[in-house]
C-alpha cells in the first residue's frame, strides 16, 4: 500500500511542481502587471493546490493520518490567491497602470470613463 501512496501523492507533488515552474516563467517573461498577475496567481494556486493535495493524500493512504492542517492550507490557499490577484490588479488599473501595447481591447476604460463623467456632472 506504501508504494500506491508515494506514486499517486509523487504524480500530484511532481505535476504541481510543473505548473508552479510555469507560473514563474511567466512572471519573468509576460509584459505587464496584469498579465504578470495572472500567471502569478492562477497558475501558481493550482501548483500550491497539487502538492498539498499529493502530501494529503500520501499521509491519508500511507499513515492512515487525515491532517486538518493540510486542508486547511488547501482552503487557505484557494481563497486567498486569486482574490489578491484581482485587488492588485483592479487598483494597479486604477491608479493607470498602462497595459502593454499588444492588449487587445481595453473593456474598462469606458465604463470608468463614464463613471468620472457621472462624477463630475
Amino acid at each position: 500500500m506504501s508504494a500506491s501512496a508515494e506514486v499517486i501523492a509523487g504524480i500530484f507533488i511532481f505535476v504541481g511542481t510543473i505548473i508552479s515552474l510555469i507560473s514563474a516563467i511567466g512572471l519573468v517573461r509576460l509584459p505587464d502587471v496584469y498579465t504578470r498577475s495572472h500567471a502569478g496567481s492562477k497558475s501558481s494556486t493550482l501548483g500550491v493546490l497539487s502538492v498539498l493535495v499529493g502530501t494529503l493524500l500520501y499521509f491519508v493512504i500511507s499513515e492512515g493520518y487525515f491532517s486538518i492542517r493540510l486542508i486547511l492550507g488547501i482552503v487557505f490557499v484557494f481563497l486567498t490567491a486569486p482574490v489578491a490577484a484581482h485587488v492588485i490588479c483592479r487598483a494597479a488599473y486604477r491608479s493607470n497602470v498602462p497595459l502593454t501595447e499588444t492588449s487587445a481591447e481595453d473593456q474598462l476604460k469606458d465604463y470608468f470613463e463614464q463613471q468620472s463623467k457621472e462624477v463630475n456632472e
